[in-house]
């Protein structure tokens, strides 16, 4: 992913005015030239959900999941985003759902996920055309978000062997070694996590079930391992997922409860507002979102509640 801003002032003291208890109505899309649209795009090869998604070189890796069968696969699928076609990648070397990725450099890593009932310690980056094994992690963790800031990977939130995860895993890449750090205020799982401002940012998520959707927004502050409550979300959701644009929007999609979400909402770190972009046309859950540039794509996930896989492949186009 791009590199990102930092949050500024207005954003700063907007973010002290709120309480954890106030929910900001959204204020309005963004534009660039023109309305904002969604784009179909070339659906993947395979139908898929609970996957882990991350972009690298204008291409985005979509690896592992649920096949619609039910089956936990370790598929590995590219889009090429410039010329709308996929390609097969790799097989991660165990088959896990509900993993974890990110992009820290110019590599892909794909952390933990299910596989059969345990969350996986497994630990992987991509190499060329394989995956070379990393330090695993030191507990199995699940159902997360991993994302990389000032060159290291942070993998927060999730289920652990004990249930909803304590603590925050940081990875050194040059030691090949993780530590723990501080972990969430609010501990959720299927939640949504990207970086901005040189900080950890994470969206939504829940707590026991469909029903424990919740609207928690809180970022991590590496330098001062410390987190802060960041506006809530207008729609409180788990099974979500988010990333950010190359200028630090950070952009939340999908989830389900009785149905799949088509929200799509957006905080901007310069203005410290949450904003309503277009719905997206296939709702989802379990899906990939990954950004390149200021294009989000969203990929594969469940267009319904429970075991349920797609193909889809739809992109918006936030502006230069």
């Amino acid at each position: 992913m791009g590199r990102v801003r930092g949050l500024g002032v207005a954003a700063a003291l907007l973010l002290a005015a709120c309480t954890a208890g106030e929910r900001p109505a959204p204020a309005p899309a963004p534009t660039a030239d023109g309305d904002l649209a969604w784009r179909r795009l070339a659906p993947a090869p395979s139908e898929r959900t609970e996957v882990a998604a991350a972009a690298a070189g204008g291409r985005i890796w979509v690896a592992g999941g649920y096949a619609p069968n039910g089956d936990t696969v370790p598929t590995v699928e590219v889009y090429n985003t410039a010329a709308d076609a996929w390609a097969a990648g790799p097989d991660l070397p165990v088959a896990v759902n509900h993993a974890m990725a990110a992009t820290l450099g110019d590599a892909v890593f794909v952390a933990g996920g299910y596989s059969g009932d345990r969350p996986s310690r497994q630990v992987v980056r991509l190499d060329g055309d394989r995956w070379r094994q990393l330090a695993p992690l030191p507990e199995g963790r699940a159902a997360g978000g991993l994302v990389a800031v000032d060159g290291r990977l942070y993998l927060v939130g999730g289920v652990g062997p004990g249930g909803l995860a304590a603590d925050t895993l940081v990875y050194d890449p040059a030691a090949d070694r993780w530590t723990a750090a501080p972990g969430l205020p609010t501990r959720r799982e299927h939640l949504g996590a990207a970086a901005a401002g040189g900080r950890v940012v994470v969206v939504g998520g829940r707590v026991g079930g469909l029903a424990g959707n919740l609207d928690a927004a809180e970022a991590y502050d590496p330098a001062a391992r410390r987190w802060a409550a960041l506006p809530p979300m207008p729609t409180p959701r788990g099974g979500l997922a988010a990333t950010a644009t190359a200028d630090g929007l950070v952009v939340a999609v999908g989830g389900e409860a009785a149905a799949t979400f088509p929200e799509v909402e957006a905080l901007d770190p310069r203005t410290g507002r949450w904003s309503s972009l277009p719905p997206l046309p296939t709702p989802r859950h379990g899906l990939g979102v990954v950004a390149v540039g200021r294009v989000v794509y969203v990929l594969a996930g469940g267009p319904r509640p429970g075991l349920h896989a797609s193909a889809a492949n739809e992109a918006i186009d936030l502006g230069p």
